[in-house]
């Protein structure tokens, strides 16, 4: 008798804030022009790809603030985590080694 194939789990789905990086307008001043534009692109290829795999949730405000050019900072209010701005070598507020990843 031929073995049988592992049974695959379920997984659950993927939001686009899952995938989404946040930055506070302090932070985004930290984050060179490089940076930016990678980071403009990659969150648009981000929620391009969620939205062709069926998506469906209104567009989210920092993509209408990218496609408009605009700055994509939202409030300290909505970002739960602490303060460190992105591509520090040593921060100094936690101390730690900073490095922001995208994907």
């Amino acid at each position: 008798m031929a073995p049988r194939p592992p049974t695959a789990k379920p997984q659950e789905s993927v939001t686009f804030k899952d995938v989404a990086v946040n930055f506070t307008q302090e932070e985004w001043h930290h984050v060179g022009p490089a940076q930016r534009s990678l980071y403009r692109d990659v969150m648009l290829e981000n929620y391009s790809h969620l939205v062709s795999l069926g998506y469906q949730v209104s567009k989210p405000e920092v993509i209408f603030k990218l496609e408009q050019g605009e700055e994509p900072w939202i409030s300290e209010k909505e970002i739960q985590r602490p303060f460190c701005p992105a591509f520090c070598l040593s921060c100094k507020k936690c101390g730690n080694f900073c490095t922001l990843y995208f994907f």
